[in-house]
């Protein structure tokens, strides 16, 4: 009875403040770029996948909790949140925020869609008009729904899981997303940090299924999907050859980055053939266990999860995924935690990594955008491990990075151009200052501003008759 009062009452006071919501709006399409390198939006302008890590969003929050959490991340530039539909935490029979279950008798033939969505009326509206409402306000906003349909646990029968999803059922699922869904904002992602192995045709029947919902015949040019591995796995293993996997999404597994080497993972899917974009949809989540050896390593911090941004963005990814471990679960009192997350979700979504990835992409889209490419070869001595230096470079630019600040020798002669313009960017504060200027050819060492570990630092190398602003400042 308490619990249900409890709900009833978070439902009202969402009701009270629903006039001022952001109304809905049309997000373009996103599609693969080209080159096939990058994503891009319908107009061909440059699409940076900088997305949060919210898996049980539409199962653990109430409408003015999501709103919040929307905001907070808009304001700080991400441009994805990954979701789940059919959520990890028993959300097939553990109701979401307002007591409702996304399914009729854990059938997924039968979504539990009832009629009314009266936003004055929380007892009217269903499971499905909550994740449609979330969907509509990150619109809104600007921000993508990277949408799981389901986490992996149902669909692999093994363990713990339970496979409520077959081949003979999922593309009626699959269809009912897309009807409903297919015309919004929506990155779909299918997976669910589990192993495909001896289940490919479910995956494979509900991307046709969403397809179809989408466009009404199996036509994967009407939708942009991606698949979320298990940890230290990628999609390109199971899946890169299929015509619905749009770009590979690797999962590192919240090891260190030392021993991680997420430069080489992403290098591996960027060099495959066909071509196809490649993005960590897992890496490090900032406050989690480091390696799930929390007595051992303890946690990670907002320097562990830059560190993973820039290598794998500077290995060639199209964008990054951040995520915390307090809000992937939505932390509050009275859940049960899963491997001990330091604080409640809405205090969590606040620690200074979240902030810091938005200066990533503001770095990556100041330079001229769907030319960059990986070359480690920029510098004489990338090192390794914690100390790693990484390279990329396009039309008029080189960027470096070193993950503890450690000096580096650049090859001159990598760009066009007489002479070199240098800055130094804080990828913790997103501020650069001027480096100088150098002749373009022979070799150069740099000594970044500061040293040691949290001390990472970005050296932009601009032909000077390009005339670029500062790094991270405008949009190329």
């Amino acid at each position: 009875m308490a619990r249900d009062w409890f709900r009833l009452t978070l439902a009202l006071a969402w009701a009270i403040c629903a006039v001022s919501a952001v109304p809905a709006q049309t997000l373009p399409r996103v599609k693969v770029s080209e080159n096939r390198r990058f994503l891009v939006a319908e107009n061909g302008r440059p699409f940076f996948y900088l997305a949060d890590t919210a898996w049980e969003l539409f199962h653990r929050l109430n409408r003015v909790q999501a709103v919040e959490y929307l905001d907070l991340r808009a304001r700080q530039k991400y441009t994805a949140i990954q979701a789940v539909a059919l959520a990890e935490l028993d959300g097939i029979n553990d109701p979401n925020a307002y007591g409702k279950l996304p399914l009729t008798d854990a059938d997924p033939t039968r979504p539990a869609v009832t009629r009314g969505n009266n936003p004055k009326n929380p007892a009217e509206y269903d499971y499905w008009d909550h994740v449609e409402y979330i969907i509509d306000q990150a619109n809104a906003r600007g921000l993508y729904m990277a949408l799981l349909p389901t986490w992996g646990s149902w669909v692999n029968s093994g363990g713990n899981d339970r496979s409520i999803l077959t081949p003979s059922n999922a593309p009626a699922y699959g269809e009912f997303l897309g009807k409903r869904f297919g015309k919004k904002g929506i990155i779909w992602i299918l997976g669910g940090d589990r192993i495909p192995t001896g289940v490919e045709e479910t995956w494979r029947a509900l991307a046709r299924g969403i397809a179809t919902g989408v466009s009404g015949k199996e036509d994967y040019d009407g939708v942009l999907m991606s698949f979320h591995p298990r940890g230290g796995a990628t999609s390109s293993t199971w899946f890169h050859n299929d015509a619905w996997l749009d770009f590979n999404m690797r999962q590192n597994g919240h090891g260190l980055p030392a021993a991680s080497a997420p430069w080489n993972r992403i290098a591996a899917d960027y060099n495959l053939t066909p071509v196809k974009p490649v993005i960590d949809g897992e890496p490090l989540y900032e406050d989690h266990p480091l390696a799930f050896r929390a007595k051992e390593l303890g946690y990670s911090f907002d320097a562990h999860v830059r560190q993973y941004a820039y290598a794998d963005v500077f290995a060639g990814a199209c964008g990054h995924t951040y995520g915390n471990h307090a809000v992937w679960q939505m932390h509050a009192p009275g859940r049960r935690p899963i491997n001990g997350p330091l604080m409640y979700w809405d205090q969590a979504i606040h620690r200074p990594g979240a902030a810091q990835m938005q200066h990533v992409r503001a770095l990556i889209e100041s330079r001229p955008y769907l030319s960059r490419v990986p070359d480690s070869s920029i510098v004489i001595d990338p090192l390794d491990g914690a100390d790693r230096i990484s390279a990329t470079r396009g039309d008029g630019y080189l960027l470096v990075y070193s993950a503890q600040g450690r000096k580096f020798t650049v090859r001159a002669g990598k760009i066009a151009g007489e002479r070199l313009r240098g800055w130094w960017y804080n990828p913790r504060t997103g501020s650069a200052q001027e480096a100088g200027e150098f002749e373009n050819r022979g070799a150069w060492e740099f000594t970044p501003p500061s040293e040691g570990f949290g001390s990472d630092w970005a050296l932009a190398l601009d032909d000077a008759s390009k005339a670029f602003g500062p790094p991270g400042e405008g949009r190329r």
